[in-house]
């Protein structure tokens, strides 16, 4: 079967709201490699984004979804758990920033989580209003979208948005946005829109994925916490793309040493297997009665399994330091590149292995380049590299390769998007 002749059976059987990037239909994978059903190979950095922190089909991931395959593979958490559930949240609780006793819930969709963060948040405050930032990207169920702040293709079209979600100006020095505006403009929604009183949470990634990779700064991260602590806020971080070892931490808001009192987690804790859960502060999380939180397909058995076979991996193999190490190479080709083409690549950023370059106009912040942008990947995908493309202003390349990619495959991506480059400019 052809990669066209899937295309079209698709284009026929799926709602044309669930697109797809590329017409490629994979049939193999294999650590930071995969084929497709003509056989034809790709180096992907994209990583199911950010999903596959660990690789397709890491061995271990692998055998610990077999075994559980030969015990159990569905009864529903909420009716008859098991011990996999118990033991992974006993170990996420364990590894969750902060010094505060914590419990875990656990769902299937990094939505679900942020859904269930907020339904936490206001039960527990018995507050309703939410502050999110632009640019931001929580998912694609209601609360999620409402807390999106992108509109075009997550928004549009798809409202009215529940009540009392109001937007702020995340910091982004790149594009001008400091991070004294960014505070000044949550308190001017305390004086113009919602008073603090009223605020159920804050809502916050460490490092902005679908929004351009950018990157809170530290001090912004402690003010948040400062500010949340003064107005009793929730304080709600989202790791659902940084998480799991991708930024070089296993938790991005580590870096800032802040504790989240929720934070929202999914992607790269399943290894490929869908997951996700909401852990925090044990008096937080306890709030909502019994059989307020749930899902039929939450924290499954299959999933659990991965998951802790996962977080076994990343201490065994040093993601961590691993995924530094990707960041330093591959940025430093693109620093390389950046040289070659100062006019086109404005920037270039990386928190470990979470990488983005950013495409303008005359070396102009204010000038993006959407245009090279989709070229750039549309291109490198005809080469054999798989990119993703992220911004408000879809301008920003972001590269999100395995933590556990060799070196050469690496090399030999770059390579291939040095030829992109000098082949389209």
């Amino acid at each position: 079967m052809t990669n066209q002749e899937l295309a079209q059976r698709r284009q026929q059987a799926f709602a044309a709201g669930q697109s797809n990037a590329f017409d490629i239909f994979i049939d193999r994978a294999e650590n930071a490699q995969y084929w497709d059903t003509e056989g034809n190979r790709y180096i992907d950095l994209g990583a199911g984004i950010a999903v596959l922190n660990t690789g397709h089909r890491h061995p271990k991931v692998l055998a610990a979804v077999k075994e559980q395959l030969e015990h159990v593979t569905h009864t529903c958490m909420t009716v008859t758990p098991y011990a996999a559930a118990v033991e992974l949240a006993e170990k996420l609780n364990q590894l969750a920033p902060g010094h505060s006793t914590k419990k875990t819930a656990l769902f299937s969709s990094g939505s679900e989580a942020i859904e269930n963060a907020i339904k936490i948040a206001r039960h527990y405050t018995k507050r309703s209003g939410v502050i999110a930032f632009d640019g931001g990207f929580h998912g694609r169920t209601s609360m999620a979208m409402a807390l999106t702040g992108k509109v075009n293709p997550y928004k549009k079209g798809f409202g009215p948005f529940p009540a009392e979600v109001y937007h702020v100006p995340y910091p982004n020095a790149y594009v001008g946005i400091s991070e004294r505006q960014a505070l000044d403009a949550i308190e001017m929604r305390f004086k113009v829109d919602i008073e603090p009183e009223r605020v159920a949470a804050i809502v916050v990634e460490p490092v902005q994925g679908e929004g351009g990779f950018y990157r809170a700064p530290v001090s912004f991260l402690k003010a948040l916490r400062q500010l949340c602590d003064q107005h009793g806020i929730v304080l709600i971080i989202d790791e659902i793309q940084s998480g799991f070892a991708r930024t070089g931490k296993l938790f991005a808001c580590e870096y800032a040493e802040v504790e989240p009192d929720l934070m929202t987690i999914a992607k790269g804790l399943g290894g490929g297997f869908p997951i996700s859960g909401v852990v925090g502060k044990a008096e937080i999380m306890d709030s909502p009665q019994p059989g307020g939180l749930g899902g039929t397909y939450g924290g499954s058995p299959i999933a659990c399994a991965a998951a802790l076979a996962v977080i076994d991996i990343i201490v065994e193999e040093q993601l961590c330091a691993k995924a530094l190490s990707i960041g330093e190479q591959l940025t430093g080709r693109l620093n390389n590149l950046q040289q070659c083409y100062p006019a086109l690549i404005g920037d270039v950023r990386h928190l470990g292995a979470m990488i983005a370059f950013e495409l303008v106009h005359a070396g102009d912040a204010q000038q993006p380049n959407p245009e090279l942008t989709k070229a750039i990947v549309a291109e490198s995908a005809k080469k054999g590299l798989i990119l993703l493309s992220c911004g408000t202003r879809g301008n920003v390349i972001r590269l999100l390769p395995a933590l556990t990619a060799q070196p050469a495959i690496l090399d030999e991506a770059m390579d291939i998007l040095t030829e992109v480059m000098a082949s389209l400019v």
